[in-house]
């Protein structure tokens, strides 16, 4: 059977890196992707995302490398992970949200699942705060 292996990101405006990051962590298994909803965004980055959260959902849907895309929970970012149960979370390079609580989160549901961290991809080039102008 074919491993799950899930994602999250914010994925505003699309680029090289963001394709990179989807398609490595393809190559675990199937893929399944949580796009950050609009408010989780602007409370942990500080601005608003330059495209809405619904919009960066049907960018990923698009590419075609997700099994299923979807929006964040608002309340508890880890409630996706009980629903989908993959065997392996991809974390990107620079991912820093969510990633704290996350092995403590495994532990306290019991969940044995592996955590992989995507290597970068030109860094410097392609990184979405690169593109986007901060919005408060």
């Amino acid at each position: 059977m074919e491993k799950k292996v899930l994602v999250f990101g914010t994925f505003d405006v699309f680029h090289f890196g963001h394709f990179f990051f989807l398609k490595e962590a393809k190559k675990e298994g199937k893929l399944f992707v949580v796009v950050a909803r609009d408010e989780t965004v602007k409370k942990l980055k500080r601005k608003k995302p330059i495209l809405d959260e619904k919009k960066r959902k049907k960018i990923i849907e698009m590419i075609g490398l997700a099994e299923k895309v979807f929006l964040g929970d608002k309340k508890n970012p880890f409630k996706i992970i009980k629903k989908i149960k993959p065997d392996i979370i991809c974390l990107g390079y620079d991912q820093k949200f969510f990633v704290n609580g996350l092995k403590k989160f495994l532990k306290k549901e019991n969940l044995s699942v592996k955590i992989k961290r995507i290597k970068s991809f030109l860094p410097d080039i392609f990184k979405s705060s690169f593109y986007a102008p901060s919005k408060k």
